[in-house]
């Protein structure tokens, strides 16, 4: 099963990273490839709450499966996609960095493809989604 990851140090308190990623409606504030994001089921802190995202023409839908204020981790799924996936989980984490105050962000999935899509998407999630969506978090939580 394929295994995009991409991490990050975010020169800002863990707690505005964190405010900034568990508002599970609001990622098209910071993600730079989403136009939209708009929660057609539940609230932006409540397990279950589904969103619909918007890149261009493309739309997403995803479900919220998990959120853990103590640990600093947000899960969610795929209910609907424009990529021939199965099964696709991600899971964004942010811990503090004691030493600096400054905050480690990691953002990972696992889904099923076919071989030949697993070797264009993994890329592709790894670095248009998980690596540009944390830098962009990290400008967006420094400025807030």
């Amino acid at each position: 099963m394929p295994k995009p990851y991409a991490s990050a140090v975010i020169d800002a308190p863990v707690n505005k990273v964190w405010e900034a990623v568990r508002a599970f409606g609001a990622i098209a504030d910071w993600h730079p490839a989403l136009d939209t994001c708009v929660l057609q089921e539940g609230g932006d802190h409540t397990v279950g709450a589904v969103r619909r995202l918007t890149a261009g023409d493309a739309v997403f839908v995803e479900r919220l499966t998990g959120l853990d204020d103590v640990a600093f981790v947000q899960t969610y799924e795929f209910l609907e996609s424009p990529f021939p996936v199965r099964r696709y989980h991600a899971t964004i984490r942010v811990a503090p960095i004691t030493a600096s105050g400054q905050a480690f962000a990691e953002w990972w999935a696992d889904y099923e493809a076919d071989e030949a899509e697993t070797v264009r998407l993994t890329p592709f999630f790894r670095d248009a989604v998980f690596a540009a969506g944390l830098a962009e978090l990290g400008e967006y939580a420094r400025k807030r």
